[in-house]
């Protein structure tokens, strides 16, 4: 009789121990993680501005840059960055730093588009930063819409990129539903810069910048690629308001998905998703709490994480074209060192906006507007009928 309860207590102990190991599994520490989500949560959009634009500050710094060891910046477009590109602005003239020994990469540029187009990435760029720097122009480099080889620019876009030994710090924004750069819902998570064919809902938003024809709208863009944001040794995501929240909580909260690119952001070393309160609605109040209390502690994004060493990095770079369009891009040590004539670029930038706290209304405020904005859906129902994801994932 005592055998066989030793027995049935020894059955029980062995069943336990299999029903509270994975109890146990979760419990345990992970040991030598590399990969740290790290967010920032600041009141207004212009607080969040701020701090990003300290951080790339201290970074460069950080960096000493010299001729021959640019601190290599990837840089956005739109309403989001506009407000830190101005806060650069006054910086670099009240003497606290220096783009001279910078070079830059701009994230994506529309197919067709003349440089000095009023809606190109090229005339928003220079307007709104470029000019108002000491950044030499050879330093710059933005995708050429107009080249007669799309595939051979975009193939010699990320050959430069990796002649300067990759990107140091990749600035981005995030659309609504979660795209960063021109890389919309399904795009692939190991793209490189490539062409994209722009969804139907992206051409119909946008043709208020082109005064309402849909016809003046490019179907297409060119942009860097998902892996080519991911091989960057630190990523910068700015997120501001309450349209941006669904983005931010499907990013940090969700599992990593095609869907939302974003998400592939929680795959890489170094991320840092700066957001306003607004972009945090979504959020469940133990994940702000949580991101709040690591500030709270005496940390925030400069100790976050593993400590980022700039070292040397190895890249294989693209293979370029035998022969080069005259129209394409030239390359850092071909580039003249004054603007090209032909730029016609409205550079015009009142020091009066340079005073203002709020930000400047632009035309390149959102790549992709919700189709619910401004009755567009109900048009749609009674006019046309086609396939959103259809054009999302066509690829040339």
């Amino acid at each position: 009789m005592g055998s066989r309860a030793n027995l049935n207590s020894s059955f029980v102990r062995l069943l336990l121990s299999f029903l509270l190991l994975p109890y146990f599994l979760a419990l345990r520490p992970i040991q030598n993680t590399d990969v740290i989500m790290r967010v920032i949560i600041r009141e207004d959009p212009r607080e969040v501005s701020v701090y990003i634009a300290d951080y790339i500050i201290s970074r460069i710094k950080a960096f000493n840059p010299t001729p021959e060891q640019p601190f290599v910046l990837g840089v956005p477009t739109g309403s989001s960055p506009e407000l830190i590109y101005k806060i650069l602005v006054q910086r670099h003239r009240a003497g606290e730093i220096s783009f001279k020994n910078v070079v830059t990469f701009n994230m994506d540029e529309y197919v067709g588009l003349p440089r000095d187009h009023p809606e190109s990435y090229h005339s928003f760029m220079y307007k709104h930063f470029f000019s108002h720097v000491d950044i030499p122009p050879q330093n710059i480099n933005i995708l050429d819409g107009t080249a007669t080889d799309l595939v051979a620019e975009c193939a010699s876009f990320e050959a430069r990129i990796a002649r300067y030994g990759g990107i140091e710090l990749f600035l981005g924004g995030v659309g609504p539903d979660g795209h960063i750069a021109f890389n919309e819902p399904g795009s692939s998570l190991s793209s490189r810069t490539r062409v994209k064919t722009l969804a139907y809902d992206t051409i119909l938003a946008n043709s208020r910048f082109f005064g309402g024809d849909t016809d003046k709208v490019p179907r297409m863009a060119m942009t860097v690629g998902i892996q080519t944001i991911m091989d960057s040794r630190e990523v910068v995501i700015v997120a501001t308001g309450a349209h941006k929240a669904f983005a931010v909580q499907k990013g940090l909260e969700d599992g990593v998905n095609h869907m939302w690119t974003l998400s592939a952001l929680q795959l890489h070393q170094h991320p840092l998703v700066v957001c306003d309160r607004d972009a945090t609605l979504e959020l469940k109040v133990k994940t702000v709490r949580y991101f709040e209390s690591i500030e709270q502690a005496g940390t925030d994004a400069r100790t976050q994480g593993p400590a980022l060493v700039y070292r040397p990095r190895t890249y294989v770079p693209a293979p370029l074209p035998t022969k080069t369009p005259k129209s394409q891009q030239p390359t850092p040590d071909g580039t003249p060192e004054r603007v090209p004539k032909d730029l016609r670029i409205n550079t015009e930038l009142q020091r009066r906006a340079l005073d203002e706290d709020e930000l400047t209304p632009d035309s390149m405020s959102s790549r992709l507007v919700d189709s619910a904005i401004g009755g567009i859906d109900g048009a749609l129902k009674s006019d046309l009928i086609f396939d959103r994801m259809g054009t999302r994932i066509t690829t040339l």
